[in-house]
Order: C-alpha cells, then sequence, then structure tokens
C-alpha cells in the first residue's frame, strides 16, 4: 500500500515539470514586429499624456519597457537600423552598411534593396527591382521559416520597400511596398511571387489610398499641442504648393505639386494606409490561424517623412504620433479579434532617432551646426594630389566615409596605411570634424566602448570604406530645415523597445539593452535557432 501511494506521488510530481516545460515552450500563433521609423524614445515620455489607453499604452502598461535600449552601431539610418533588429547583429556582420554605399567592386553606388536581377510586380517602374539579396546574413523571421519546415508564413509590410523587404528576410512568403507617384498601389517583385495576391489586388483597387487626399488638420485642438513647438516657425520646410509649414494641409490640392501619392507617405495618413494594409493582410494571408507560429513585420515609415521635413519639434510630428498610436490601437485590436488575446506576440521600436533642426538648437545657444560635405571633399582630394603628387587616389568619398583606389596606390608606390594616417590627421584639423578612424585602427584594435566601439560595429570589412569621419555633437550634412540622424549620439542611438502579448512579462527596466537582443530574446521565446550572424543577448527578464 505504502509502496503505491509512494509511486503514485513520484508519477504526479514527474509530470508537473513536464506540464511546465511544455507551457514554456508553446509559442504564439504569430508574432508582430512593428519599426516606427524615427521614433526616438522621448516620444513615448513627451506625448505620453495624450496617448489613448489602447495603443502605445496599452504596450506599456500591460507589456514590459525597456527604457534605455540603444543602436551599438554607426551608423543609424534606415537599411542597416531594421536589418539590426531583425538580424541581431550590426553591419560589421549582416552587411548592409548604409541605404546606399559605395560598391568598390562594381565602382558604383548601389542601394540596400535594389536587385537587378529581378522584376517589380504590380508596378512597371524599373526603380522597384527589389530583394534582400545583399543582406549577409539571416533574419529571426528566416529562422522561424526554417524551424517550422517552412510552415510559418512571413510577410514584410512598409510604404519604404527596405523597411518590407530586410525585416522579412531572405525566405519571405511575401513583402510589400508602397508605389507613389501617380500609382497609389502596394507592389511586390519576382523575387517573392510573380503575380500579386487577390486581397492585395483587391485593396489597391479600393480607392483607400486616394481616399487620403484629404485635409491634414491636427487631431484634437491645436493649442492644446502644448509638447510641441510654435507651428509657424523657420526650421520646418512644408510642401511644394503652400507658402507656410503650418496646419491646415488641403492634400488634394497639393498633390499635384508634390509627387502625387508621394505626398501621402509624407503625412500621418501613411501610417494609417500601412496599418489599413496590414490589417488587411492578416485576414488575406491567414496569418496566426493556426499553431504553427507565423511573422508579421511592419515599418511605419511615414514618421521619417515628417521627421525630415517638419523636424522633431514640430506640431505636424506630435499629431502624427497621436494619430499613430490610434493606428497602432486598430492592429492590436484586430490581432485580438482575429489572432486571440495572448495568442501573439507583438514587438515595438525604431531604426533610429533624429537630431533637433541644428538651427533650433543654435536659436537657443547650443552647440550645433552644419557640414558642408562638398567642401570637404574638395579640400581632401586637394590636399591629397598636393601630398602625395597622384591622382585618383581616392576612389569614392561618401557616408562619411573616404575610399581608396589600390590600383592608383600601386601604380604610384604609396603605402595604404600611410595615405590612411595622412588624411586622418588632415581631417581632424578641419572644424566641425570631431573623431577619424582609419581602416588599420579598425581591423587592428578592438574597441570596447565609446563611439569607437560603434564605429567599429558599423565597420564591414569588405563593403566599408578606409576612413571614417565623425562631426560634432548636432551637425549634419542637411538643409537647415527639418531633423535628421546618422550619428552615434544618443538622439540618433536611443530607441523605444516594448514586448507585449504571449510569453511576455509586465514590466520595466532602465537597465542598457541593445537593438541587437530582440532576435535572440524573439527566438528564445520560439525555442529556435538564433539568426546565424547574432550577436545580441537574450532579455531573458522580458520573457515569462
Amino acid at each position: 500500500m505504502i509502496k503505491n501511494v509512494f509511486l503514485i506521488a513520484l508519477f504526479v510530481m514527474l509530470s508537473i515539470p513536464c506540464k511546465s516545460q511544455e507551457a514554456i515552450h508553446k509559442s504564439p500563433k504569430l508574432v508582430v514586429g512593428i519599426v516606427v521609423d524615427q521614433m526616438r524614445y522621448d516620444y513615448l515620455t513627451r506625448f505620453y499624456n495624450r496617448f489613448g489607453d489602447g495603443g502605445f499604452k496599452r504596450m506599456i502598461t500591460n507589456g514590459y519597457n525597456c527604457k534605455n535600449n540603444h543602436f551599438n552601431n554607426v551608423p543609424t539610418y534606415t537599411g542597416p537600423g531594421h536589418t539590426s533588429v531583425y538580424t541581431g547583429t550590426t553591419p560589421q556582420n549582416h552587411g548592409i552598411i548604409s541605404n546606399h554605399w559605395y560598391d568598390k567592386f562594381s565602382k558604383k553606388m548601389v542601394y540596400c534593396a535594389n536587385d537587378p536581377s529581378v522584376k517589380p510586380v504590380g508596378s512597371d517602374s524599373e526603380m522597384e527591382q527589389m530583394s534582400p539579396h545583399r543582406m549577409k546574413t539571416t533574419s529571426v523571421a528566416d529562422q522561424n521559416r526554417l524551424h517550422t519546415q517552412l510552415k510559418g508564413k512571413t510577410i514584410g509590410i512598409a510604404i519604404k520597400d527596405r523597411g518590407a523587404i530586410l525585416p522579412a528576410g531572405h525566405t519571405a512568403n511575401g513583402a510589400y511596398w508602397f508605389r507613389g507617384k501617380d500609382e497609389g498601389k502596394w507592389i511586390t517583385s519576382t523575387y517573392y511571387r510573380n503575380e500579386l495576391p487577390e486581397w492585395v489586388k483587391k485593396f489597391n483597387a479600393s480607392g483607400k489610398a486616394a481616399s487620403y487626399f484629404k485635409v491634414w488638420d491636427t487631431k484634437e485642438d491645436i493649442k492644446t499641442y502644448t509638447e510641441s513647438g510654435k507651428d509657424l516657425n523657420t526650421f520646418e520646410r512644408g510642401f511644394e504648393g503652400k507658402e507656410t509649414a503650418t496646419f491646415p494641409y488641403d492634400l488634394r490640392k497639393l498633390k499635384k505639386a508634390n509627387e502625387g501619392y508621394d505626398l501621402i507617405k509624407s503625412t500621418a495618413f501613411g501610417n494609417s494606409l500601412t496599418a489599413d494594409f496590414a490589417i488587411e493582410a492578416i485576414d488575406g494571408e491567414a496569418l496566426g490561424a493556426d499553431e504553427v507560429t507565423d511573422f508579421l513585420t511592419i515599418s511605419f515609415s511615414s514618421t521619417d517623412y515628417v521627421g525630415h521635413n517638419f523636424g522633431v519639434n514640430s506640431k505636424e510630428v506630435q499629431d502624427t504620433y497621436l494619430r499613430l498610436d490610434t493606428d497602432i490601437e486598430r492592429l492590436l485590436n484586430k490581432l485580438d479579434q482575429k489572432v486571440g488575446k495572448g495568442q501573439y506576440t507583438v514587438f515595438l521600436t525604431a531604426d533610429h532617432g533624429a537630431v533637433h533642426v541644428p538651427s533650433y538648437l543654435q536659436s537657443i545657444k547650443i552647440p550645433a551646426g552644419y557640414f558642408d560635405s562638398k567642401v570637404f571633399e574638395e579640400k581632401v582630394r586637394s590636399y591629397v594630389k598636393e601630398v602625395f603628387k597622384a591622382d585618383n587616389l581616392i576612389e569614392n568619398i561618401s557616408n562619411n566615409q573616404i575610399f581608396f583606389d589600390y590600383k592608383e596606390l600601386g601604380n604610384n608606390a604609396i603605402d595604404a596605411e600611410k595615405l590612411q594616417k595622412s588624411i586622418a590627421h588632415f581631417i581632424l584639423q578641419e572644424n566641425q570634424v570631431d573623431k577619424v578612424f582609419t581602416r588599420s585602427q579598425l581591423e587592428s584594435v578592438e574597441y570596447t566602448s565609446g563611439i569607437a566601439r560603434l564605429i567599429q560595429k558599423g565597420f564591414n570589412q569588405k563593403r566599408s570604406g578606409d576612413v571614417v569621419v565623425i562631426m560634432d555633437p548636432a551637425t549634419i550634412s542637411y538643409s537647415k530645415t527639418g531633423s535628421t540622424h546618422g550619428s552615434g549620439m544618443i538622439y540618433d542611438t536611443h530607441a523605444p523597445l516594448l514586448f507585449f502579448g504571449h510569453g511576455i512579462k509586465k514590466g520595466s527596466t532602465t537597465q542598457k539593452t541593445k537593438i541587437t537582443d530582440i532576435a535572440p530574446t524573439i527566438s528564445a521565446l520560439l525555442g529556435i535557432t538564433f539568426p546565424n550572424g547574432a550577436t545580441g543577448d537574450v532579455l531573458s527578464f522580458v520573457i515569462q
């Protein structure tokens, strides 16, 4: 009798861990990755009291908020940013070193998503030949496809092609981006399929995009927008055909002078259109409809267009985020209804932040400035020609990098390291230049902190240049209106990171986290292999 009782008790005890283990490894039906293009972390805090309860606040209150999350590489641009989020590594490994960069082998500038070997689907424009073929590593969505024997589906969506393509990875079932100009359609390429699916055709024919040619006025009374600067100021560009960069904007009247449907991209309504399309994709692709985990990657691109045009302190940026909050609420409500509460996991982050408009900073006595890259290039080329008595030693100057022509160096018996050091010393004498790094330094020394570490993480041995130049804080090569990004300064590296839904704890941390931690964390949640180049860490305190 005692023996039987003991055996029963032992059986019960042994069964408990098995059930717990099963619960731990039960994956969500759908993972939704949201990247908000050009979203500074402080937009969450600055506009927090203006948000509703169902969007950003719902994710913060019921999810996990990493308040001290940063990019750990330079440059901080859209292409590298999206790629780092989903690959769990930096340009040093994934190879997307910028949006456009100089290719030393083809001797021309290349675009991070361009692929001449494919054709556009849904548009006749040769500008839409796109694929992820320049990305050297896998994404977390790729690993989910591999883990599920390609049963788990991946769909990527963004107004920008690179924002749709790079996150979705190499094995995606589809990536869709918005073709503006006079077309106003969501399109793809033959990398994914030879014809648009019926649900995309139906959406394009619905007139939804054209419906946003309406008046863009503030969502709420503009007098209550005290979290941003004056509506009328000298730091914003605005739209062609309107004398001032002030609300309201009659988009129907401005359409012709502003590249047709491209105008919608540059307003808050571009995010709404993206949310509309993503919501349709959940139904059209039956995402999260079974027990095999699917991936939906969404990038809200219009926040970047608005920021570049009007600046981070503008009424337009504030209104764009208040409207985006509503769009995120719509998306979460759709996921609740279609996939089920507690059955999906969402993370939200950004691809980079942005600097305050330098001319605005100057007006309030904060050090800032504008760097004339054309004059800089002329000075560098003249210096090299004078000192080394040879033409064409420099092949290209772009993305704050200098590329040498190694054939010319050989013809003139010039040592590459000597040329690097000489140019670096010369450039450091220039006003507005803060630091300079050479290829020899980046290849021979392992930096562990500071801007040097970020530069090294963004330096790809095969694709990057021979000298890297760092500007002073808040110093940019850009117009004197609007904001931009790209540096390793806090305003560009500090990005929000929210986790929400299935398998996610409630809480927050001020512990420093990295963008490259996102993909390993989601991989751990799903119980799958990390992306093959991943260098980030699992944020174990986020996962239940």
